[in-house]
């Protein structure tokens, strides 16, 4: 694997409102937030994240690759069962933010265009 192909790389010199964009873009995906949403529940193994989620093992194990790599997430070791839990207490606390403040303006979130992608 050349260092172009690797999954996980430094820009140079990223500002600090790229770094932030990036972190939410790690929100940005309905299985990442689902995934954190069971996590901070309580731990679960892969395949309990499997069977709740609804996606196959490759598809949860992508997700909680990145959620890993970004600091959302924490993993650990039990035999050869890999059990995930939040890293940290404020994830929660971020996740409950957002629905709050969803709960006056959800319905234009929904129907923006120009978050999916599409132009308005």
């Amino acid at each position: 694997m050349t260092i172009s192909e690797a999954p996980f790389r430094l820009p140079e010199k990223p500002s600090e409102s790229q770094i932030v964009a990036k972190y939410f873009r790690g929100l940005g995906d309905p299985t990442r937030v689902r995934i954190l949403e069971l996590l901070v529940d309580g731990e679960h193994s892969v395949s309990e994240l499997v069977s709740r989620v609804g996606a196959t093992q490759p598809q949860v194990s992508n997700h909680l690759a990145c959620l890993r790599w970004c600091g959302f997430v924490q993993s650990r070791r039990e035999h050869r069962t890999v059990f995930y839990r939040v890293a940290d207490e404020r994830v929660a606390t971020m996740i409950e933010l957002a629905r709050s403040l969803l709960q006056d303006n959800a319905e234009h979130v929904a129907a923006c265009r120009r978050i999916d992608g599409d132009s308005c």
